[in-house]
């Protein structure tokens, strides 16, 4: 078995670490548990020269850092990580498409996958022409998404086009601000090449269940890591041969014997669950926004109405409906964030770190520790309180303030918290 990201961004992109590069990208996986990772950013012609300075083949279509690179890596990073298989790269990029049509200006953000270095560079080369790449790791480009879909395949048919965090209200396929309410009003004819869809931070596949027209879609969740340490908060669980052509087959097809789950936020935390406005500190439930007209009750501002609203809004299923033929998925707190919440301290500060990376070279990696580790084996190597945490996590036993307008959401996983010597809160 093994877990891929498939969507984060390079350094190249704008809000990102200055640590986004291969080889911190490459550090971080082996510490998340993650094997297969997006390279992100393909179009950015600095970033790609890298890619293909950096990389080398591995198994058809994903790739591995070069070892003189990976040495430096490990020297940058003062952990030491128990041995294991190198980092599978596979190619990527999002592509924001933004463009007017019946009078409406909609912004969508989607996420190519590209067989080879060869496709990433002809795709390139095409948007490149027109468009100007250089501008941001995620380029805007005045396509609209039949174009964009129509362009993409004709330079390689091998290529994935998926639509991102599809609830997203700036920036997405269904979002509230910008978006469409089916996949056929957005790409017509070709809406038959459209097979996989990211669910996004804010909203889980339970949620997206309730919309009958996803049923045919395969829903993959994923980071879109702006830095190291964020790589596989969400993540998706394959049990099959690491191939580009056999995860493309295995999305097409919503292969559930090859497709095993995917790990996703408590949607909650999402930074666009609930509806709000965030310069006046107010925070709704959809119920809450109908009955105001969906106006700001401080400003009398128009709300954000964020992904619980918009999915309510195009449900034609009570929550708790299950497909058929729906992948299972798992909701945890990152590692970092729970020792955070038992100790009462800032994610990075020394005490929290210290104990994360405790566990880490000890249990080999987080989705280990926060999906199998036993909680005998967890209470003889971090705190019982820790490893209590971890466990109710694991059984959704938390308490949650929801995200809003931009602003994450607030989770708390139910125990008692502990505290330790003040002078370790620095860092």
């Amino acid at each position: 078995m093994f877990f891929a990201d498939f969507h984060l961004h390079s350094k190249y992109s704008r809000a990102t670490s200055p640590d986004m590069d291969l080889e911190h990208l490459n550090f971080w996986a082996r510490v998340k548990g993650i094997q297969l990772i997006s390279t992100g950013d393909f179009t950015h012609p600095k970033w790609f020269r890298e890619l293909s300075e950096k990389l080398e083949p591995a198994e058809t279509g994903l790739f591995t850092l070069k070892k003189k690179y990976e040495k430096k890596e490990l020297a940058k990073v003062p952990y030491i990580l128990p041995s294991g298989k190198s980092t599978r790269f596979i190619l990527t990029t999002e592509l924001s498409a933004i463009y007017s049509q019946n009078g409406k200006v909609y912004r969508i953000h989607h996420l190519i996958f590209a067989p080879s270095l060869d496709a990433a560079e002809k795709i390139n080369r095409d948007l490149g022409s027109e468009f100007n790449l250089k501008s941001d790791g995620r380029p805007i480009l005045g396509l609209n998404s039949k174009d964009l879909v129509r362009r993409i395949l004709n330079i390689s048919s091998e290529c994935i086009i998926v639509p991102a965090h599809i609830w997203t209200p700036w920036f997405s396929l269904f979002g509230s601000r910008s978006g469409f309410d089916s996949l056929e009003e957005c790409y017509g004819e070709y809406a038959k090449n459209i097979y996989v869809a990211e669910t996004g931070l804010s909203s889980d596949p339970a949620m997206n269940w309730q919309v009958g027209g996803l049923d045919r879609i395969t829903l993959i969740s994923n980071s879109d890591a702006h830095s190291p340490r964020k790589i596989g908060r969400e993540a998706n669980a394959f049990n099959a041969k690491m191939s580009y052509n056999e995860i493309k087959r295995i999305l097409k097809t919503k292969d559930k014997n090859k497709f095993l789950f995917t790990i996703e936020f408590f949607p909650e935390e999402g930074k666009y669950h609930y509806d709000g406005h965030s310069s006046c500190n107010i925070s709704l439930a959809p119920k809450e926004s109908k009955a105001k007209n969906n106006l700001c009750p401080v400003c009398r501002r128009a709300l954000t109405i964020g992904v619980l609203h918009r999915v309510d809004d195009l449900a034609d299923r009570p929550l708790g409906f299950k497909p058929q033929n729906s992948i299972p998925f798992k909701n945890l707190i990152p590692l970092e964030e729970i020792i955070a919440d038992v100790l009462d301290f800032g994610v990075n500060t020394q005490a929290v770190q210290k104990k994360y990376f405790e566990l880490i070279r000890t249990h080999s990696n987080e989705l280990e520790i926060l999906l199998n580790t036993p909680v005998e084996i967890l209470s003889r190597t971090t705190t019982p309180e820790i490893a209590r945490a971890i466990i109710n996590s694991r059984a959704g036993k938390v308490e949650i303030k929801p995200g809003y307008d931009g602003v994450y959401g607030i989770i708390k996983v139910q125990r008692p918290r502990v505290k330790v010597k003040k002078q370790e809160k620095l860092f």
